[in-house]
């Protein structure tokens, strides 16, 4: 049957009574039936206001009740949601906007002043929805306005599984990417590793609500990363669908582990999405600083994905939620499912082994398939429920989603070695791309914005390992006259988001380009590793 989220909301919030909670941010609550008549009058709001089917709506703030509520109103009317990352500046907001096509954007009044330097920019957006302030600005339409007058009934008309929406990546080169997902394919995606478990999957809305009824309405979901990204996305779109509750931490401009607990113990939280040891090693601290401070029983899963999360705090958080199972997911927006590895009190795996996931393979670079315990490292390729590819870009969806043996794959550029019991170690991304804190940075994007900087010759940008963000943006110039490291530094944080911003800058004679220009990256990672001691 088709699966649309819509509908799959419309025969939720139907069957859900007035104490299951669908929404928390501090304390701030809303319940089943008041979320299904606000997202109902949001989703007829955006229709009156010019949106078509099919049309795409951008996601500009952090993560609040908000979030999750305009998306829900958003799969109603037929619309697609884009993430658009908060830390973006000008011409990286226009970009996203533009690029997907957005004539709905939501945002916080915290980026107000962003948004009045880009709008003119942007002469397709029929509606800005502006979320808190008080006085809603005069471009604007006021968010809560839109949510609380107007019919609350569900919206007429039919919907299809096969409508699509855009999760924005970085990818590993060039400018980011939307990759289009169908209701129907993640969806699929989802129930791959549900059969896995051996757990019944419902085939009809009927017994989706059943289960919604018996299970999903208990569930707490706490998407401790940005919910701008797949992980918190994916993760806090699966509770609500199934019924439950998501969760947002009431600080939202910084990750306060003590902020997170609090709201564990408060919300009863059951689940919580990460992205490795950048969130679980300062969660994990907090802990240790405050044994015993919190009830925490209530807490039975967290998944991370997207970064590494080192086996030994694992460990460490274990010895605190001892009935918590810690899933690490191998997974990219290009697809979901490449591996997952589960600890728990009684065991676990080693950092970067995984479990191969339901329809995956890993293949050479000229599409062998790798025997198992050979040691050959390949791409890992996963086949079955893929998106459909990246938006308006044919060209490099041939490249990433690729057919072999007659099945089609999404293949993003993750090496990894095939273990002898058929297990996968990962290797990394075999690309430049630097992964920070679940953040991908493009040296190419950092090195040009260095290099207009009217001091510096040349720029290369690597990552060097680290134990906060997973991977340090280090940058190596060499200079024209001299500027200092601080001085480069704010240059930077004035061009680009502040998270691509280098947190070193080394300085070096000569970056020893190849004759034709090309970048040593090996020599220079080498070079800022010694410099650093590391």
């Amino acid at each position: 049957m088709d699966w649309n989220f819509g509908d799959i909301l419309d025969a939720v919030g139907a069957a859900l009574g007035p104490d299951d909670l669908a929404l928390a941010h501090g304390d701030h609550k809303i319940y089943w039936p008041e979320f299904t008549a606000r997202t109902n009058r949001l989703a007829r709001a955006l229709i009156h206001l010019g949106a078509k089917s099919g049309d795409k709506a951008g996601f500009y703030m952090r993560n609040q009740a908000e979030y999750m509520e305009a998306m829900a109103g958003c799969f109603k009317a037929s619309l697609s949601p884009v993430n658009v990352n908060y830390r973006y500046l000008d011409d990286e907001l226009v970009y996203i906007i533009d690029n997907s096509d957005s004539t709905v954007v939501f945002f916080d009044v915290e980026f107000m002043a962003e948004v009045e330097r880009v709008r003119p920019r942007l002469p397709r957006v029929v509606a800005w929805v502006q979320i808190g302030g008080g006085v809603t600005a005069p471009f604007a339409q006021d968010y809560e306005k839109l949510a609380t007058s107007g019919d609350p009934s569900p919206l007429a008309g039919k919907r299809s599984g096969d409508e699509i929406f855009l999760l924005y990546t970085g990818g590993t080169t060039g400018l980011p990417k939307g990759v289009m997902w169908t209701h129907n394919i993640w969806r699929e995606a989802s129930m791959e590793g549900v059969r896995k478990m051996g757990l019944p999957v419902p085939e009809t809305m009927d017994e989706h609500v059943q289960n919604a009824l018996t299970v999903g309405r208990f569930s707490r979901q706490l998407p401790a990363c940005p919910l701008m990204h797949g992980t918190g996305w994916f993760t806090a779109m699966g509770a609500m669908l199934n019924g439950g509750a998501v969760v947002t931490l009431s600080e939202k401009a910084k990750f306060s582990p003590v902020n997170l607990w609090d709201t564990v113990e408060s919300t009863g939280v059951t689940s919580m999405a990460i992205v490795g040891d950048a969130f679980a090693k300062p969660m994990l601290q907090t802990l240790d600083e405050n044994p015993g401070r919190w009830n925490l029983s209530s807490v039975l899963n967290i998944v991370s994905s997207g970064v590494m999360w080192s086996a030994e705090v694992k460990q460490g958080l274990l010895r605190h939620i001892p009935q918590t199972a810690l899933t690490d997911s191998f997974g990219a927006s290009e697809a979901v499912g490449f591996g997952s590895s589960i600890t728990t009190a009684d065991g676990g795996t080693q950092t970067s082994k995984f479990e191969i996931g339901v329809s995956c393979k890993v293949f050479t670079e000229d599409d062998r398939e790798v025997m198992p315990g050979s040691g050959e490292p390949g791409f890992i390729a996963r086949g079955g429920a893929v998106p459909l590819g990246y938006y308006k870009d044919p060209e490099k969806t041939a490249k990433t989603y690729k057919t072999i043996g007659g099945m089609r794959y999404a293949i993003p550029g993750d090496w990894c070695t095939v273990e002898a019991d058929g297990s996968i170690t990962l290797l990394g991304r075999g690309s430049n791309c630097i992964n920070t804190a679940g953040e991908k940075v493009y040296p190419e994007e950092v090195e040009e914005a260095l290099k207009s900087h009217a001091a510096v010759r040349d720029a290369l940008v690597v990552g060097v390992p680290d134990d906060k963000w997973g991977q340090a943006v280090t940058a190596v110039v060499s200079l024209e006259r001299d500027v200092s490291e601080d001085e480069l530094r704010a240059f930077i944080q004035s061009k680009l988001a502040r998270y691509k911003a280098p947190k070193r800058i080394l300085f070096k004679e000569s970056l020893g380009r190849a004759p034709n220009g090309k970048a040593d990256y090996k020599s220079i990672k080498d070079f800022a590793l010694k410099e650093l001691g590391l």
